[in-house]
């Protein structure tokens, strides 16, 4: 009679339990959808604040440039040539047009003439393709590299560069340090043995490490014609990117739980098998957070590094920009500030969720 009682008792208890989280529930999808609005509203909120700021100061630098000028025509011309300064930059004409921080609307204008290029040099590409399509299957067929476009790269085209660099930079990186980071994790006499070397190489400007790679393959590829500046700027970007990776490998390896090792010695498990069994998976997480830093610096470090290297990326497309001086040039700079942001925060998120589709520790860091 008593367990019935007390069966009774729990039923009724589950059931309002029950009845409260029904009644809870739209308040909790409500309060839900309020958080994320309010989030968005703030967002959008903010977006809006850094657009006014951005219209102002250029507003400001704008009329402060062009204030100078008709001053300067009028203290060195006279009267007349400052009113016609002043009558030109009004006018909107290209030539008398103040070269400073461009304006929202400017850099969105930029933008789309950006993409309107690339639409054109696609058609051009195409439309070589198709012209050379009959003699370049003769010289494939008579084993000759067939005859490509060489025109000049669109932005798109640019962009498609120097993500291609970066990845390939990041692949070495990955592919030097996990497995030196690895063996120095493993003993206390290399991590001692190697520290120094850490120490010393990690600080190196990227510039540092591209004339050192340039010496190195301009007089591997002596003698070749062939154009070698991707080679100089991936493997710049891997040896200067790779030390993130390379101390949190090994710090990842020497933390893992001691139980851990024991267990394996215990089953007696070989060298490869400890490593592969026990220590790495232990150790992705420091792993991934390195490997996440590399890929930051090595985006970072690569728009300095293609300048140099004369590789056709953002680098040297920002550079060419700022050398030509052109009345958009500084929109088309801006635009591509915002793309390699946006690609950076894009890298991240990308290696984020690769770290947690493989690791058991979800780490949702921002």
């Amino acid at each position: 009679m008593e367990q019935e009682m007390v069966l009774k008792n729990e039923n009724s208890l589950s059931s309002s339990l029950k009845q409260m989280l029904l009644k809870l529930t739209p308040s909790i999808k409500k309060d839900g959808i309020i958080k994320s609005l309010k989030n968005t509203g703030i967002t959008l909120l903010s977006i809006l604040l850094f657009i006014g700021l951005w219209q102002m100061g250029s507003k400001a630098l704008y009329n402060k440039e062009a204030n100078y000028r008709v001053e300067k025509a009028l203290q060195e011309q006279g009267e007349a040539a400052a009113v016609a300064e002043r009558a030109c930059i009004e006018s909107g004409d290209s030539s008398c047009q103040p070269n400073t921080l461009p304006s929202p609307s400017q850099v969105w204008a930029s933008l789309q003439s950006l993409i309107a290029d690339h639409q054109v040099i696609r058609a051009d590409k195409a439309a070589f393709a198709e012209k050379m399509a009959v003699t370049n299957e003769k010289m494939i067929s008579q084993g000759k590299d067939p005859i490509v476009y060489t025109g000049r790269a669109s932005f798109v085209d640019i962009v498609l560069t120097s993500i291609k660099t970066v990845f390939a930079g990041f692949l070495l990186a990955m592919f030097i340090a996990v497995p030196i980071g690895i063996v120095i994790g493993l003993s206390p006499s290399l991590r001692s043995a190697f520290n120094w070397f850490i120490q010393i190489f990690k600080p190196v400007s990227p510039v540092v490490w591209y004339l050192l790679v340039f010496m190195i393959v301009k007089t591997l590829y002596i003698g070749d014609s062939s154009d070698n500046a991707f080679v100089i700027s991936f493997i710049s970007v891997g040896l200067c990117a790779m030390w993130a990776t390379l101390v949190n490998t090994a710090m990842g390896v020497a933390s893992v739980d001691k139980d851990y090792i024991n267990v394996a010695k215990v089953l007696k498990l070989g060298t490869f098998q400890k490593v592969f069994k026990v220590i790495l998976p232990s150790s992705l997480p420091l792993i991934f957070t390195g490997l996440r830093i590399t890929l930051s610096v090595a985006w970072m470090v690569l728009i300095a590094i293609e300048l140099l290297a004369q590789s056709q990326g953002l680098g040297l497309f920002v550079w060419e920009e700022f050398q030509n001086g052109a009345n958009d040039s500084n929109s088309k700079i801006i635009v591509a500030m915002f793309v390699i942001g946006i690609i950076g925060f894009l890298l991240d998120r990308l290696m984020l969720a690769v770290q947690n589709m493989v690791s058991f520790n979800k780490n949702e860091m921002a």
